[in-house]
């Protein structure tokens, strides 16, 4: 089952319970997956699909600082809850400790120490497993 047939009977599930909240996530989830599909005009593989989700996670959490910052704490309560529901979908992301050794690894391998190639080669080796600004951060603290 691919991962947007699994979102379209999670819908269903979420409408058949009540649960609003979670339906209301899927379905928003649905049309960005739909709304990549018709700007790429292609229909997406379950590795554009994390992607997208992906996407939406790191949304919500810059909503989430935005609305802790304005004193809403209501709103990234919300935000927070959604969060939750996307991240059923997404692979397991590495603890902090595997993913310093990833990235220590990879950059003693690397012929030069910029960062920009070590992202590159981190990323690749974590892609979706891993949170894009953590990795930057543990590159530049390997590099130096």
């Amino acid at each position: 089952m691919t991962l947007k047939e699994q979102l379209q009977n999670d819908i269903k599930t979420a409408m058949k319970e009540g649960n609003a909240e979670k339906r209301d996530v899927l379905r928003m989830l649905a049309s960005a997956i739909k709304n990549k599909e018709i700007e790429k005009r292609v229909e997406l593989a379950d590795e554009q699909v994390l992607e997208t989700i992906s996407s939406e996670v790191k949304k919500r959490k810059e909503s989430i600082a935005q609305f802790t910052a304005g004193n809403r704490p209501e709103l990234a309560g919300k935000e927070a809850d959604e969060i939750a529901i996307l991240a059923t979908y997404l692979p397991e992301q590495l603890g902090e400790d595997e993913l310093k050794k990833i990235v220590t690894e990879t950059v003693a391998q690397l012929p030069t120490k910029d960062i920009g190639g070590a992202m590159k080669a981190v990323m690749a080796k974590v892609k979706g497993k891993a949170d894009g600004a953590l990795v930057s951060k543990l590159v530049k603290d390997a590099i130096g």
